[in-house]
């Protein structure tokens, strides 16, 4: 716990916006042991790190979950969110990056953040999908972030990729150039809902 406490608040004090945990074990510590148990040693764990930092630190460090995303390939997409986060969101985080566009089911899932949420905590759903090559236009990313505008609190989501380009050095399944435009593409997206969310709450 003290290397971890010290490389986050390493990267904190080197003025660092935002510090991410990668906890993709999450979801696959469900499909290891259906019972809970094991991620909730997990949560238990991580929160015993997170209690080393106040409360306006807390706010900076987040929490990246999704079913893996190395060589094209997960591990455990099969676990649904409903399972996952009211678990997850025990974590004494303020941020929460989570893997959404390669959901098939996407409704459950914002149904499914809107119920675990915190007030104090805020989610980035991943509008980018790491596993498929095509490139994902602004307006599909506009139009997703709405989407999901619609059920979870504007003031509490934000938009993110689903996972790393890939999250491993031997990993070459996604080129340079495309990881690139996606992310390019994520940014223009967000930006245009932004504006649209802007204009419909001066309409209001």
């Amino acid at each position: 716990m003290n290397e971890a406490e010290a490389d986050i608040r390493r990267s904190l004090n080197s003025g660092a916006y935002n510090v991410q945990i990668d906890f993709k074990e999450a979801r696959l510590s469900l499909k290891l042991d259906p019972s809970g148990n094991l991620l909730k040693a997990f949560i238990d764990l991580n929160n015993k790190v997170l209690s080393r930092f106040s409360e306006e630190e807390r706010k900076r460090i987040g929490v990246h979950s999704c079913p893996g995303g190395d060589h094209d390939s997960t591990h455990s997409a099969d676990i649904i969110y409903a399972n996952l986060l009211p678990l997850l969101f025990k974590l004494n985080a303020g941020n929460f990056y989570l893997e959404y566009a390669g959901e098939k089911d996407k409704r459950s899932v914002l149904l499914s953040i809107k119920e675990n949420l915190r007030p104090d905590q805020h989610v980035f759903i991943g509008v980018t999908n790491v596993l498929n090559p095509g490139i994902e236009t602004p307006e599909e990313i506009r139009d997703t972030i709405l989407e999901a505008a619609e059920i979870i609190p504007v003031e509490q989501l934000g938009a993110t990729d689903d996972c790393g380009f890939p999250p491993f050095a031997d990993d070459t399944s996604t080129s340079r150039d495309t990881a690139f435009s996606k992310i390019a593409s994520r940014i223009k997206g967000t930006r245009r809902a932004e504006e649209a969310l802007n204009k419909k709450q001066i309409a209001v």
